[in-house]
């Protein structure tokens, strides 16, 4: 077996009584093209589209050039769609869900558009425009919904984008698209500050989780903002392991991204028996593992299958670095509360990243295999490794007698769940 790290792979050599399992999606890939599944899922909703008139406007909101959609498959179909209507191109914009990212090159539109760009107009959201951003309301949390004017004042709303496991929104997809998708800076902040407890100390919300939407308070803070923004529908795809449309679901913004969280959860969470001594996790290679910011979806998920003090193997290149220039900032903080108190006082989305991180380094032993230095590994709390046999040498007197391992050579797309 091989495991990938950035362009390159690291066999693995384990002696096969160690092995417990190798976590890997159950999924058989449908054999319809990806047209025909997004064909399939817009009829789901014609009956939505024949209700647009022509001389509405029409903004469709979709993701920028991190979280690959297949938009420039299933956008020139929706206007296609939109086109029929009597709607023509020059009534349609795409608004591109950027929530704090920064903007997009001219290339990087054009492949989020494919055929369409150069046809209808293509406009970056900016969560720090204030001329541009409309207040809606606040929600049941008080976080104050403020998004894109475009997408306030146009007839027609709908929202694109891919469906997938988040590690503390429960899923990607749907009702992201509006928060933090087009949200001020303040909303966007305020909504994934919603991860913690509201009392100080009390740590991060449990509820918060990957694969979770039942009272998580972030999903439900995305919600009261969707609902807000009042879209017309929602169309969502879900991926395979190699970026292909696998099925699409579109109509109502809530209930159609429910279908595709459930079809999701079904093909991609791994059913495990028990944790494991150790876990052994590959992002998946580049660009999974270009940054840590990227790597650490990885960690999250190999953390599901883990017993408390046991080792974690990562792989994860970081070609890039950290992906943020004040990531490593947090790691000043080496004690959960001291940095708790830190995020409350000071939230950065990032910071939230780091925290989680510092949570897992502490709770198991991680081993990182990756480009960053040995000083800003430690300072995260974890141990530096050049090569995954280095990793094992090291892990092995860290080991109980007759210890066990679990692969994962997608970690960051398959999610380990104990039965």
């Amino acid at each position: 077996m091989y495991l990938k790290y950035g362009s390159a792979s690291f066999p693995l050599n384990l002696p096969s009584h160690r092995l417990a399992g190798v976590i890997e999606p159950a999924l058989d890939l449908p054999s319809t093209s990806p047209r025909e599944i997004i064909s399939r899922a817009l009829d789901e909703c014609q009956a939505i589209i024949a209700g647009f008139n022509p001389g509405e406007k029409v903004v469709i909101v979709t993701s920028d050039i991190t979280r690959y959609t297949g938009s420039e498959i299933y956008l020139p179909l929706l206007v296609e769609r939109l086109n029929r209507q009597g709607i023509p191109d020059k009534d349609i914009q795409v608004l591109i869900a950027l929530g704090i990212h920064r903007s997009q090159t001219s290339h990087e539109h054009e492949k989020i558009l494919g055929p369409l760009y150069g046809r209808v107009k293509v406009i970056d959201h900016d969560c720090d425009d204030p001329r541009n951003l409309v207040v809606l309301g606040k929600t049941g949390n008080g976080i104050e919904v403020s998004i894109n004017r475009r997408a306030v004042e146009a007839d027609r709303l709908i929202l694109t984008g891919v469906i997938g496991f988040h590690y503390f929104a429960g899923f990607g997809g749907g009702r992201k698209s509006v928060m933090p998708g087009i949200a001020s800076r303040q909303a966007c902040m305020a909504s994934h500050f919603a991860v913690l407890n509201p009392l100080p100390g009390s740590g991060k919300n449990p509820l918060a989780t990957t694969g979770t939407l039942e009272n998580n308070p972030v999903h439900h803070a995305m919600l009261e903002a969707c609902a807000m923004a009042k879209p017309a529908f929602i169309f969502n795809t879900v991926l395979s392991l190699d970026k292909r449309i696998i099925a699409a679901y579109a109509g109502h913004w809530q209930t159609a991204h429910e279908a595709g969280c459930r079809f999701y959860q079904k093909h991609f969470a791994y059913p495990v028996d028990s944790k494991a001594d150790m876990v052994i996790v590959s992002c998946g290679g580049f660009p999974k593992d270009i940054n840590f910011i990227q790597a650490h979806k990885s960690m999250e998920y190999a953390s599901q299958a883990l017993c408390d003090g046991g080792v974690m193997i990562l792989l994860a290149e970081c070609r890039d670095g950290f992906g943020n220039e004040t990531f490593f900032n947090w790691f000043q903080h080496k004690r959960l509360d001291e940095f708790e108190a830190a995020l409350r006082a000071c939230y950065e989305i990032n910071g939230q990243t780091a925290y989680s991180t510092l949570q897992k380094a502490q709770r198991f032993k991680v081993i990182l295999v990756s480009r960053l230095s040995s000083h800003q590994v430690e300072s995260m709390g974890m141990m530096p490794a050049t090569s995954l046999d280095e990793a094992l040498n090291m892990a092995e007197g860290m080991l109980p007698e007759g210890w066990k391992v679990l692969v994962m050579p997608e970690g960051g797309s398959i999610l380990p769940v104990c039965r």
